[in-house]
């Protein structure tokens, strides 16, 4: 199994569902960064198409994985050395595979279904097992992954949803993540 995730700025949904671009925030790398280190994900790939912002996320990489930060607290540059910044998901496809978006099985998460089919965490995990092509999962910020994002996707993991009905869903990117690995990979014999 060959899995990486992508932490997607764009395209993404504000609040009045209009296609925008947001801005990266520190949280959210090194958060996602660890999960993914902790949970045996090849690769977390930062996607923004905005030159300064990308080249944000790359200095806070570079001061963890090779400065300063990396003699206070080495453990974070094993986490943050899986960190990949990229303008555009077509770039994380042909990252993954010389066949671009078909040599790759892309997965999108979504605090909705939105009315689409969606895959049961325990069909996902059994998918993941017997992946022959990398798998990417993609997480949205700002209100989600846009429409057509969704609609290209090869799986659609069902939203998190918590066993007591709170009537509130909004969970940060990085929780959700950190959620989502744990019910395709976590210990399912864990007590």
């Amino acid at each position: 199994m060959r899995l990486a995730l992508a932490l997607v700025h764009y395209p993404v949904l504000d609040r009045s569902g209009e296609t925008v671009t947001t801005a990266i925030t520190n949280l959210d790398l090194h958060d996602m960064a660890r999960s993914a280190r902790t949970y045996g994900a090849e690769r977390l790939f930062v996607v923004h198409p905005v030159a300064a912002q990308r080249a944000l996320a790359e200095r806070i990489k570079e001061h963890w994985v090779i400065g300063s930060g990396k003699r206070r607290i080495p453990d974070r540059a094993v986490a943050l050395d899986v960190l990949s910044v990229v303008p555009s998901l077509d770039d994380v496809y042909s990252a993954l595979s010389g066949a671009g978006r078909r040599g790759v099985e892309v997965w999108t998460t979504a605090a909705a279904s939105r009315g689409l089919p969606v895959t049961s965490y325990a069909a996902t995990r059994a998918r993941l097992a017997q992946a022959s092509d990398p798998v990417v999962i993609l997480f949205g910020t700002g209100w989600g992954l846009a429409p057509e994002v969704i609609a290209d996707a090869d799986v659609r993991v069902e939203p998190i949803r918590a066993e007591a009905s709170t009537g509130y869903n909004h969970l940060s990117v990085r929780a959700a993540c950190a959620i989502t690995l744990d019910r395709l990979l976590g210990d399912r014999n864990a007590g």
